[in-house]
C-alpha cells in the first residue's frame, strides 16, 4: 500500500515533543489545583488524561494531535479509512507494551525505521495499519476547497 507524503523522524520527534508540552502543562495545573503541589513520584488518576489525550483526540480530529497539528502531519490508516479507536490503542498501547517487553530496543528499532525506510512506518505504525503523513484528510481538503472557491466568487 502507498504512503503518500511520509513525515519523517525529526518532524515527528518536533510533534511529540509539543504534544508532550502541552499535556505535561495542563497536567501540571491539575495537579496544583487538586493537589496542592506538582505531583511527579507517583501515579495519579491524572496520568488517565494523558493516556485518553493520545487515544481519542486523534480519533475526533482527524488524526492530529496538538503537537501533529502545529508540525502539519497526521496519522491516517493505510486503507484510508478514519483512525479509529482500536486503531489507536494499537498504536499507543499495545506498541508500549512491545516496547517495555524489549526493554526499549523495540523503540529503538523503531525509530531507525522512521529514519531509513522509505515509507517512515514504525513498529506501531505496523502494528496498527497507520503512518504519519503531510496529507489533509478529505474532509479537510474539500472544506479548504469550498473556502478558496468562495474567495474567488
Amino acid at each position: 500500500m502507498s504512503t503518500p507524503s511520509p513525515a519523517g523522524f525529526w518532524i515527528r520527534l518536533v510533534a511529540n515533543i509539543v504534544d508532550n508540552i502541552a499535556v505535561s502543562a495542563v497536567l501540571a495545573l491539575l495537579s496544583i489545583a487538586i493537589y496542592g503541589e506538582f505531583v511527579l513520584d507517583e501515579t495519579s488518576p491524572l496520568d488517565l488524561i494523558s493516556m485518553l489525550y493520545f487515544l481519542i483526540l486523534p480519533v475526533v480530529w482527524y488524526g492530529y494531535t496538538l503537537g501533529k497539528r502545529a508540525m502539519g502531519v497526521r496519522i491516517a490508516r493505510l486503507d484510508g479509512e478514519k483512525v479509529t479507536i482500536g486503531t489507536m490503542l494499537l498504536r499507543q498501547i499495545v506498541a508500549a507494551i512491545v516496547y517495555a517487553l524489549t526493554l526499549g530496543v523495540a523503540l529503538i528499532v523503531s525509530a531507525i525505521m522512521v529514519g531509513v525506510r522509505e515509507d517512515k512506518r514504525s513498529m506501531h505504525d505496523f502494528m496498527a495499519g497507520t503512518y504519519v503523513t503531510y496529507e489533509k484528510p478529505d474532509a479537510l481538503k474539500q472544506n479548504s476547497q469550498s473556502n478558496e472557491q468562495e474567495e474567488l466568487a
